[in-house]
């Protein structure tokens, strides 16, 4: 696999500036340096140049050799302002929005000079700007969601804590095995001093409301009679009094809040400890697959798909990624702690971008048997995945849930013996946001495809009480039903 860019990669190249500068400052060759540490001048270069990785007894004897300490070699700064201006280079030249252009990176020699590598930062800097600043509007809420997906990948999508609550919870509502019932939820509502109520005249912006006064949620009627849906919502209901939530303070906040509630809820319809004996014995099976964890808990497959995330990689070691694909080829939720390259922007946001027509996740919209889940091995810049592919509808159209893994890890899941398999080479644009030469000078200035336009993207969390929700029709529900 050839690994993307990062900030390991970016520390080795630093390390290596380091190491050349005062290779340089005695004097020595690569290869007489090498000589002198017992290895190949080549081998040192491939170390200046950040593409290997030194190990500490080569530092010990790279040190000594130059005169200088380890602690010097390894310190966070770049040496001198030309390797500080060639690194900044390198990350400019390695960020989405530049690879985007299909642009070839400058591979920067002795011959350029510092006044040249100054000229091209500042094309690059001023690129950054306008990216940013055409991302203006909607900046506050991206920025958050970004910070936040960063966040949970850090953590492997794992909340300890909440899974412990939601068991402690189970546990005193008497539930034991299998799917969680309706009546356990309610049960689960009573020992905190609710009661569920079903009501036709919720606010439409809201998705419950709880009454603290009187000690009832009220739910939509839709939710009736079972479903994941319903139990899904109460239980969101029930996790904002138990985690203690106080009206947000602003969207980032807002943000975690609503992961929180759909993390509890999440854990009560599918529970840590029973959900690891079930994962564990189908590993051993080597039969894991989605659609068998969906259906042991009674829950949608995109939340038996987003539960793997949480579990998978803590539990069992197992990095992977989860993708809600729109038919246009829209991202609406992702998660991926395995180096699957996405599309972001400047800001690093990956919700909205489109993903690459290669992938399982749009491939599985043009299968005919669309009932069943769709496999495939798709090669990437990042190495090779394996990926399992379910579509579904809804009111505003179709769209694909995604869970994959890399190639090593395809052993354990149904289906890794497929032959489909494609190649994805994005964010190359030639991959598949160009057309081939002779359709698009067959059209070229000859057609005009009008648009349409996110509508999300204009719509900011308005700042109230409760922010995006209007607080009058709430507390006008409220006084209606205290009333009855």
């Amino acid at each position: 696999m050839t690994p993307a860019p990062d900030s390991k990669g970016l520390e080795l190249r630093t390390l290596g500036h380091r190491i050349r500068h005062y290779r340089t400052q005695q004097g020595f060759t690569l290869d007489e340096l090498g000589a002198a540490v017992g290895v190949a001048g080549s081998q040192l270069s491939l170390i200046e140049n950040g593409k290997r990785e030194p190990k500490l007894s080569l530092l010990q004897a790279i040190a000594e050799a130059t005169g200088t300490s380890v602690a010097d070699l390894i310190s966070g700064g770049p040496p001198n302002r030309r390797a500080a201006l060639e690194l900044e280079l390198e990350r400019a030249q390695s960020s989405p929005v530049f690879r985007q252009l299909g642009i070839p990176p400058v591979r920067v020699t002795k011959s350029i000079s510092d006044e040249t590598i100054e000229s091209i930062l500042g094309l690059h800097r001023e690129l950054q700007r306008r990216e940013s600043e055409a991302i203006a509007t909607p900046e506050e809420a991206r920025r958050a969601n970004t910070e936040l997906r960063l966040r949970m990948r850090e953590r492997n999508n794992y909340l300890p804590e909440i899974e412990r609550l939601a068991e402690k919870q189970l546990a005193a509502a008497g539930h034991t095995a299998g799917a969680l019932s309706h009546r356990t939820v309610s049960i689960m509502a009573e020992q905190l001093g609710f009661e569920l109520i079903y009501v036709s005249d919720l606010p439409a912006a809201t998705r419950s409301i709880t009454d603290l006064e009187n000690g009832r949620i009220y739910l939509p009627p839709a939710s009736i009679p079972g479903g994941h849906g319903l139990r899904s919502m109460a239980l969101q209901a029930m996790a904002h009094r138990l985690l203690g939530h106080k009206p947000p303070t602003d969207y980032a906040d807002f943000l975690q809040q609503r992961l929180e509630i759909n993390y509890y809820a999440s854990c009560c319809l599918v529970p840590e400890t029973a959900a690891v004996a079930y994962l564990n014995q189908a590993k051993k099976d080597r039969n894991l697959a989605v659609e068998d964890f969906r259906d042991a808990f009674g829950v949608t497959h995109e939340a038996a798909a987003m539960r793997m995330t949480n579990l998978m990689t803590t539990h069992f070691d197992m990095p992977l990624h989860f993708l809600r694909v729109g038919s246009a080829g829209q991202i609406e939720r992702v998660y991926e702690n395995d180096g699957l390259p996405l599309p972001e922007d400047v800001t690093g946001s990956i919700e909205g971008q489109i993903v690459c027509r290669k992938f399982s996740a749009r491939d599985a919209f043009e299968q005919q048997n669309r009932t069943t889940e769709h496999y495939q091995y798709t090669d990437t810049p990042a190495g090779t995945y394996w990926c399992s592919t379910q579509t579904g509808s809804r009111d505003d159209g179709d769209f694909s849930i995604t869970v994959g893994v890399p190639f090593d890890d395809a052993r354990w899941w149904r289906g890794r013996e497929t032959h489909n398999r494609a190649t994805s080479t994005c964010p190359d644009e030639s991959c598949c946001r160009r057309a081939p030469n002779e359709l698009a000078d067959r059209w070229r200035g000859k057609a005009w495809p009008s648009a349409r336009v996110h509508t999300h993207i204009f719509t900011p969390l308005p700042r109230g009480t409760f922010p995006g929700v209007d607080d009058s029709t709430v507390f006008e529900f409220l006084e209606r039903h205290a009333e009855s």
